[in-house]
């Protein structure tokens, strides 16, 4: 049995609350109406000790199956569509958002507003846009438009990670094969070389040398590795600090063009949703700056938004803020000729999400290889040295 509080109006007028047990909120509500209460408002509560600190969080693919948009072209409010995939929610954390959106409702609040409680799982261009649709009347159309754009973000995801698992794995066995070798395979080796007292190589020496140093000091390494974790963690957390990390990746080689193209893919992506849904270009070009993880291009868009905003027009600014592609500033200008800025940025996206893929690939061709070569050469080393060592024993043995 869980736990409601409950707002409402007695049969008189007069307003009435309480809390009370129930199996669900559809029991409660129905057991308030059998009392010929009206307006009725209610709450979930949790205790702290029952809260759940582990609870599974709301996945992109969940929110992109929200299918709020069939239900309103049938017809159905907005409320009745969130209680109806309230009841269908298998995620306990989706389940809760959920429940506090319909309560948002039956309040009276707009469904934008009951949004902006949930900013860690509605991004802030979701928000706009479903602010601007509502507004406009058109909260069913531009629902179903966020959810393609949602499931084209969530399948570049999962290209980006698929593409990525192979060259992961070959770099974690990597550094076990090191793992192993240093803390089992050498001890060892050391060991009988000690009981032959024999001169060893220079690789050799190399090798067990470092082999010890990581042996007797590895707490000492993950001591100093940590605090260099942490002193970049607070680096990255200082505005100066990020701005110089997004600049020199956007300065490497293959890796810088590949986030490029991300960046511009999901900027046009989002502004081409929030344009063709009504919002303005000011406000919508500021939205689908904030979305953008780099802020290198965050700033650089800022400055745009500035010089649009004194009627310089898109392309302009956008060319003279030096991070956009010269092909994206074509189309754009396009756009913003013939009246269709949303479709040409619905092709630009298109046309970059087919780019990111190229350099993706490019990027994990080039990966790949670096990581066998690597450990080839860590393999290799310690091969010579200890094929070396036997080959200077066996010589020494047969000289004396």
């Amino acid at each position: 049995m869980a736990k409601f509080s409950y707002v409402a109006a007695s049969p008189d007028g007069t307003p009435t609350s309480g809390v009370e047990r129930a199996g669900s909120r559809e029991a409660l509500e129905l057991a308030l109406f059998e009392r010929e209460l009206s307006n009725i408002r209610i709450t979930q509560k949790r205790s702290v000790l029952k809260a759940e600190l582990l609870a599974p969080r709301v996945k992109r693919e969940e929110v992109m199956h929200l299918s709020l948009s069939a239900f309103l072209q049938a017809g159905l409010p907005v409320v009745d569509a969130v209680h109806t995939l309230t009841s269908d929610a298998r995620n306990s954390s989706l389940r809760r958002v959920l429940a506090d959106l319909e309560d948002g409702l039956r309040r009276g609040d707009t469904f934008a507003e009951c949004l902006e409680r949930h900013r860690k799982i509605f991004p802030e261009y979701f928000r706009g846009i479903v602010r601007s649709a509502e507004l406009s009347g058109e909260l069913d159309t531009v629902l179903r438009q966020l959810a393609t754009y949602l499931e084209r973000d969530l399948e570049a995801r999962r290209r980006i990670k698929s593409a990525t698992i192979y060259p992961a794995m070959i770099l974690i066995m990597s550094v076990a094969t090191v793992v192993v070798l240093a803390v089992f395979v050498m001890p060892r080796f050391r060991v009988f070389f000690a009981s032959l007292h024999a001169e060893l190589p220079l690789a050799t020496r190399m090798l067990l040398a470092v082999t010890d140093f990581v042996g007797n000091r590895w707490l000492t390494i993950l001591a100093v590795l940590a605090c260099l974790a942490l002193l970049f963690a607070m680096v990255v957390r200082n505005p100066t600090g990020r701005y110089t990390r997004d600049r020199l990746l956007l300065r490497l080689p293959v890796v810088g063009d590949t986030i490029r193209c991300t960046l511009v893919e999901r900027f046009c992506r989002v502004l081409s949703s929030m344009v063709g849904a009504g919002v303005a270009l000011p406000e919508a070009l500021r939205v689908s700056t904030n979305s953008l993880p780099n802020l290198v291009f965050r700033r650089s868009l800022a400055r745009a938004r500035e010089a649009m905003l004194e009627g310089e027009g898109l392309a302009q600014p956008l060319a003279g803020a030096g991070v956009f592609p010269v092909t994206a500033i074509q189309m754009m200008r396009v756009g913003e000729q013939t009246g269709t800025l949303d479709t040409q940025l619905g092709i630009t996206a298109g046309y970059y999400e087919g780019e990111l893929d190229y350099k993706i690939k490019k990027l994990i061709a080039l990966f790949e290889p670096a990581v066998i070569i690597v450990m080839g050469v860590v393999v290799g080393f310690v091969a010579v040295a200890l094929v070396s060592a036997m080959y200077g024993i066996f010589n020494q043995a047969s000289v004396q």
